[in-house]
């Protein structure tokens, strides 16, 4: 199937769901609301015709024009991405579906905004989703152990949000 049919389908079954898509883009992709995440993921999961039965990765993205002169002509306003990448061995095609966040839950500065996990429809989410949540700050509901992976258990913020502040020193080690 073209990523055209697999938006297709996806429209008819979900109609509204499916908030947007850009069937131009290198990867076209279709976005979903979080909170329509588990439903979307489990019909590509599941439906014969798409049978996407491997999550290739899962990355974090963050849409932050840091520099107050630049922002307005940034053409998008600051939020997160969560873009999910699969396939199908069976079908032989591929797909890519994202969520877009505010960068801040409920706008509240530090708080991270949350994605539901899909770890119980592929074992492979298991470490993405904690990669993401260490670099890029987004916090994944219902996963099974959202614990670092990459970075210490007590090191501070997200390196990969462009707010970040590298520290200075880290246990007596200088940073930079």
């Amino acid at each position: 199937m073209t990523p055209a049919e697999i938006i297709s389908l996806l429209e008819q079954k979900f109609g509204a769901k499916i908030r947007s898509k850009n069937l131009e883009a290198i990867d076209p992709f279709a976005v979903v609301e979080p909170a329509d995440l588990l439903e979307v993921c489990q019909f590509l999961r599941d439906d014969p015709r798409l049978s996407f039965d491997f999550l290739n990765c899962i990355s974090g993205v963050d849409y932050l024009e840091p520099d107050p002169k630049k922002a307005p002509k940034a053409g998008f306003d600051p939020h997160v991405e969560v873009v999910y990448h699969f396939s199908s061995f069976k079908q032989k095609h591929r797909f890519v579906l994202k969520i877009l966040l505010p960068r801040w839950k409920d706008g509240k500065v530090g708080e991270l905004p949350e994605v539901p996990s899909v770890a119980h429809l592929w074992r492979t989410a298991d470490w993405h989703e904690r990669e993401v949540f260490d670099l890029s700050g987004v916090f994944f509901t219902g996963h099974p152990a959202l614990t670092r992976i990459l970075l210490a258990e007590d090191w501070v913020g997200h390196p990969l949000r462009k707010d970040y502040e590298y520290p200075l020193e880290y246990h007596g080690i200088r940073g930079r």
